[in-house]
């Protein structure tokens, strides 16, 4: 089995729905996403995925929500946005989109977020 990974940032507010602390109230982080990928078999240039084309799949989920409120995005209009659930969001945003790209040759082994320097949410199936 062959895994590649990517990392990429982003800026981001939202609060937290149904907590009682400080992250109820509206506050910002930097991100971070890591995005690996797993897949058997490689393509005919040696790659399960170039790293340029896993980028160009993750730049539009996090150009929809670089600088929002994530709050008032869906999902995140109704899904509270904790990193556990950024963390499905982006695999399965990504996932969908590789799978049908390779005809299921490569798919997202797992998505971590990072909401500060050490406090990270994964998600993986």
């Amino acid at each position: 089995m062959y895994e590649v990974t990517v990392e990429a940032g982003f800026s981001s507010g939202h609060y937290l729905r149904n907590y009682k602390g400080k992250c109820e109230n509206p506050h910002g982080h930097n991100y971070k996403v890591r995005v690996t990928l797993a897949g058997a078999e490689l393509d005919s240039t040696g790659l399960l995925l170039d790293f340029k084309l896993l980028k160009r799949v993750l730049r539009p989920v996090i150009d929809q929500i670089d600088h929002q409120m994530l709050n008032d995005l869906e999902p995140f209009a109704v899904l509270n946005p904790s990193a556990e659930n950024m963390a499905k969001f982006f695999y399965d945003r990504t996932n969908q989109e590789l799978t049908d790209m390779t005809q299921g040759r490569v798919r997202v082994k797992d998505c971590t977020i990072w909401e500060t320097d050490t406090t990270t949410a994964t998600y993986y199936e």
